[in-house]
């Protein structure tokens, strides 16, 4: 089958990239993929510059130029405005297509912030949308998006997956939990502030001396600009319990998931299913989030760990007062984290069930 692949791809790595990467492995292994790679470098929305006008013009002539003979077009949606208005001409240049398109949508904010304000927006979207031939969604709570005007049997839902080398055995996770001083928290994500890192920096100050020292933070991940980063540097310097560790690869991100106790992403997105919650299932870390329609797709609070309110350094002070007065039902959680990944969030899993929905093999629609 003649495919056009139209998503991004790493560098950088993102959950994004992450899963657009792991299906492509898979479709190139059986069938001729054409490929439109339209990665940013950084998190900024929009044409921030002249430069990615310029990239955005390459995406839109690539398409034109490797539609022909696509028996199947696989595109990912962005949730952006100017990402939109892309999708919109790539609709366009596709238009006698769409009927063998599919969409996949990974985030969860399209509709409330672009669509519900942007009306001319939704009405030309669903124009194209009505005529495609399906959308691809991460979870439950995402359906209200396209059931409007989409046939139910045209929306699939795909979960997300942990990478299979982050999978940890119960007797590795039974290990970490027979020491909890220090309690390890663990924030791996972009460096965006609506991501929640500040939240969790401020609830760690707000802790009293001695919660302090029986606490552990590890920060991880990518800052969009050196000025952020060096603010950041400058709250934890000197902070012994505190460390950031950057820009990390396969082999720090597996040490750091194995030793955490707690993943935080106090996340105050509009999420679609977070590929770095899973990882944490996978690596028997007990969750501390908050109650993103998405994230409640794979999220529950008290089985999966613990729901914090959004932009609320107290909420997240006070849970980890919560934990390390209580610890022990952590073991428990870690435990059913891990078995849950093992069972639902399986990159086989997930490469199957979009690989089946490509090749027309419809088996995962919404009954």
């Amino acid at each position: 089958m003649n495919i056009l692949f139209i998503a991004p791809l790493p560098p950088p790595i993102g959950g994004h990239s992450l899963v657009s990467q792991a299906l492509l492995d898979e479709l190139v292994a059986n069938h001729n993929v054409e490929i439109v790679n339209f990665n940013k470098k950084n998190f900024q929305e929009g044409l921030d510059s002249f430069k990615r006008i310029f990239e955005v013009l390459q995406i839109l002539w690539d398409v034109f130029r490797k539609k022909m003979g696509s028996e199947t077009i696989y595109l990912t949606i962005s949730e952006s405005f100017a990402g939109n208005i892309k999708d919109l001409f790539i609709y366009l240049i596709c238009y006698r297509r769409l009927s063998k398109m599919y969409i996949h949508l990974h985030g969860g904010s399209i509709k409330k912030l672009l669509w519900d304000r942007y009306k001319f927006l939704f009405i030309i979207n669903k124009i194209f949308i009505r005529k495609l031939a399906g959308v691809i969604i991460s979870g439950r709570s995402h359906i209200e998006i396209f059931d409007s005007f989409i046939p139910r049997i045209k929306i699939h839902i795909v979960p997300n997956f942990a990478q299979e080398y982050l999978f940890l055995s119960e007797k590795e996770i039974l290990l970490k939990f027979s020491v909890l001083q220090p309690l390890r928290i663990l924030y791996i994500s972009n460096f965006i502030p609506k991501k929640g890192f500040n939240e969790i920096l401020s609830a760690y100050f707000a802790l009293n001396d001695t919660l302090k020292q029986k606490v552990r933070i590890e920060f991880a991940g990518r800052f969009d600009a050196d000025s952020q980063k060096m603010a950041f540097l400058e709250k934890i310097d000197g902070v012994e319990q505190i460390t950031y560790h950057g820009i990390v690869d396969d082999d720090q991100k597996k040490l750091l998931f194995s030793q955490a106790h707690i993943f935080c992403l106090p996340t105050s997105f509009l999420e679609g299913q977070p590929i770095s919650i899973l990882e944490a299932y996978a690596s028997g870390c007990v969750v501390m989030t908050t109650g993103q329609s998405g994230i409640r797709d794979i999220f529950t609070h008290g089985l999966n760990g613990f729901e914090v309110q959004e932009r609320s350094t107290i909420s997240i002070t006070l849970t980890i007062e919560h934990i390390l007065e209580n610890p022990e039902n952590l073991i428990k959680i870690a435990l059913t984290n891990r078995r849950l990944a093992g069972k639902k969030y399986r990159m086989k899993t997930y490469n199957s069930s979009l690989k089946n929905i490509i090749e027309g093999m419809n088996h995962y629609s919404i009954e």
